[in-house]
């Protein structure tokens, strides 16, 4: 399972039901259970219609208020969705999930969006189903197919 059927990323589960089996005296030894299970493996994990999954994770920004339209277009642009908007100290507090691979080089657009004056927290929460078009492009990359 560590080298999976779609891109080649590791699978995370996948449950198998075996529903016969046989061994023959003189035919079966280990290395024919291995070969089996191996192809076995090959054609279920074909059949299980696996996804890619992303990294989630959780951010939290504290911003001046006339930098908030801003900051919450350029989230929405990296396929961020917004939980909440509140105040904490007189400044705006935005939450919401942002997947990983959308969040390289945040910091620095944050600073510009803002002038260097506001800050971002970020930490796991989940992992989801990669959009199909992404999940194509990805799997491509990782093929070596070229567009």
């Amino acid at each position: 399972m560590q080298n999976g059927p779609l891109a080649g990323f590791e699978m995370d589960s996948m449950k198998v039901t075996l529903r016969d089996g046989s061994f023959h005296a003189v035919d079966s030894d280990s290395l024919s259970f291995e070969l089996a299970a191996k192809m076995g493996y090959k054609a279920a994990a074909k059949a299980a219609r696996a996804v890619l999954m992303e990294p989630i994770m959780k951010i939290e920004v504290l911003t001046p208020e006339e930098n908030m339209g801003d900051i919450v277009g350029d989230l929405n642009r990296r396929r961020g969705t917004i939980s909440s908007m509140g105040d904490r100290a007189g400044a705006k507090v935005i939450k919401g999930e942002v997947p990983l691979s959308e969040m390289f080089g945040y910091v620095t657009s944050l600073r510009t969006l803002s002038s260097g004056r506001a800050t971002s927290t970020m930490e796991f929460s989940h992992y989801a189903e990669t959009p199909s078009g992404i999940a194509e492009e990805v799997i491509k990359a990782a093929k070596g197919i070229t567009a």
